[in-house]
């Protein structure tokens, strides 16, 4: 048995060194540690492939260059994600801004308005500057054939000058999948275009088969998901047809006695052939604008 280790304060102590002691320790923080120890793992493992799901409003919430720095970092072979967040990351590609707010009125709001999300809001009219986005780009995505081709097509044609996960994607050749599209402002876009009779021929399973041959062409797989949701299912049934996760971290508020996916704990998976066996899974329930920072500067 190892005994619990309390977490020794340091001046001027780095993330990383704060993050390493936090797996002795117990509760969450042993968590966040053990989750620590396999992200650097799974980066050091050439074999491995590494899939990164996010749901939930992490760009609102102030985690776009987080991502984007994770990208770069060149070792993430997908990501898979909602369209909420690509909706959101266009809308600060198009020169747009996300706010805060400490104290709201809804109502107030409604009138001035202004959409909330928790203690974040952003101005309605961002959509008018979306919408002529797609209405001047329309003709340039009929090349599309597939979800993950049109989403790099809005990529291709963001603003260079701005941080976008959609252009950094683009730029470093990496896969986004998005699944529920239409559910999500440029859902919204795309549909209004095909109200007024702008045909594009999209096929929305084609996706599957591309994130399945990337789960079953690699030696080794390893997983990452902020929030559960499509994004996390998405991943996990396409590593179902192929050798399932030798490595998984999931930050998530949801609890596990709901049922759902998205607190389900990652070696449940093992039951579906998704995760393996022997994996080294590590489940961290926390708000993901606490846990991801840490999680993330403890590795770099």
């Amino acid at each position: 048995m190892d005994k619990v280790r309390h977490i020794t304060p340091e001046k001027e102590m780095k993330v990383s060194q704060l993050v390493e002691q936090m797996k002795d320790a117990g509760f969450g923080a042993r968590n966040l540690g053990q989750a620590s120890q396999i992200f650097k793992e799974m980066l050091q493992d050439k074999d491995c492939k590494i899939f990164l799901g996010i749901a939930g409003a992490m760009v609102p919430g102030g985690m776009k260059k987080i991502i984007i720095d994770m990208i770069n970092r060149g070792r993430i072979s997908a990501l898979v994600t909602t369209g909420a967040t690509l909706t959101h990351d266009m809308i600060e590609a198009l020169g747009e801004i996300h706010y805060q707010c400490d104290f709201w009125d809804d109502r107030d709001f409604q009138d001035k308005g202004y959409d909330r999300m928790h203690n974040v809001f952003m101005k309605s009219e961002v959509y008018e500057i979306l919408e002529k986005f797609f209405i001047e780009n329309w003709q340039k995505f009929q090349e599309a054939r597939n979800i993950t081709t049109f989403l790099r097509k809005i990529g291709e044609f963001l603003p260079e000058r701005e941080e976008s996960i959609l252009r950094i994607c683009y730029e470093k050749n990496i896969p986004i999948f998005c699944p529920g599209i239409a559910d999500s402002g440029i859902g919204l876009m795309i549909w209004g275009r095909l109200m007024e009779g702008r045909k594009i021929e999209i096929d929305t399973f084609d996706d599957m088969k591309e994130i399945i041959d990337l789960a079953w062409s690699s030696e080794k797989n390893g997983v990452i998901y902020v929030g559960g949701g499509i994004p996390k299912n998405f991943i996990q049934q396409s590593l179902q047809f192929s050798k399932g996760a030798t490595y998984g971290i999931q930050i998530t508020t949801d609890m596990a006695e709901s049922g759902g996916s998205s607190g389900a704990l990652l070696a449940e998976g093992i039951s579906w052939g998704k995760m393996k066996k022997n994996g080294k899974f590590a489940d961290v329930f926390c708000d993901a604008t606490i846990a991801l920072p840490l999680l993330w500067m403890s590795v770099k």
